[in-house]
């Protein structure tokens, strides 16, 4: 036999909704997780990004307003996906480019400004962002490749999961003590900042090794509710 749901409405004091909502959530949220983690991301890069004139890369735009901001400093931004992407605005100095980093030919020394938003932790990891080439070392291959085709002393805005060394396939990859070094090689880093939950599921800055000491965890689905790490954010230079 069907079963057949029916939702009768049911009225509760203001109070004692507000007191069931917070039960809820906290009940729901014993545990750490990445509710948040874009809030801490893009209003870093905003706060980070130079002014223009001059030549810039949104890796892994996504749909977001990365761009946007990138091109109202005065660059001239390319924003680059594997996925498909429409946004709701158009701007002079942005143009939306589909396609694979690492099979895109970019002219070298070309850039000022690459914008890096929680992207180059899934470069290689199969199965989702549309990613179809598997590469254990992608990551490092990527940021090999933007060194190349970003000028002396050009500047990323990188932010990216930390924590303990870790690889979750296909969801991302978590950058410690031994894989962190690696992925900046050929960078000087100029500015660092890190974010860890506390306990009331809130991010808050942190030192470096803390952040660097927390041990993540992921779930097979992608969920972000039930994935946690630290947040590593960079304003790296090229040595090149």
């Amino acid at each position: 036999m069907k079963r057949i749901h029916i939702h009768l409405p049911l009225p509760v004091p203001n109070r004692l909704y507000g007191l069931l909502h917070r039960s809820k959530r906290t009940f729901a949220e014993q545990t750490p997780n990445l509710r948040g983690d874009r809030n801490i991301e893009w209003s870093w890069i905003a706060a980070h990004l130079p002014k223009g004139p001059g030549e810039a890369l949104d890796f892994g735009s996504g749909d977001t307003m990365t761009s946007l901001i990138a091109a109202q400093k005065g660059f001239r931004v390319t924003a680059l996906d594997l996925e498909p992407h429409f946004f709701y605005w158009a701007h002079p100095n942005l143009q939306f480019v589909q396609g694979d980093l690492l099979a895109l030919s970019f002219p070298p020394q070309h850039l000022d400004l690459v914008i890096n938003c929680s992207t180059v932790e899934h470069v290689g990891l199969r199965g989702r962002y549309g990613i179809r080439r598997p590469s254990v070392n992608g990551d490092l291959l990527a940021m090999q490749y933007l060194r190349e085709l970003m000028k002396p002393g050009a500047i990323m805005l990188c932010t990216i999961p930390v924590g303990r060394d870790s690889v979750f396939e296909p969801a991302h990859r978590v950058y410690g003590e031994e894989r962190l070094p690696r992925l900046l090689k050929g960078y000087r880093i100029e500015c660092a900042d890190c974010w860890v939950k506390d306990e009331e599921n809130r991010w808050v800055p942190a030192p470096m090794e803390k952040a660097l000491s927390f041990t993540p965890f992921a779930d097979p689905s992608c969920d972000p509710l039930k994935t946690a790490y630290a947040l590593g954010c960079f304003k790296l230079v090229n040595l090149s």
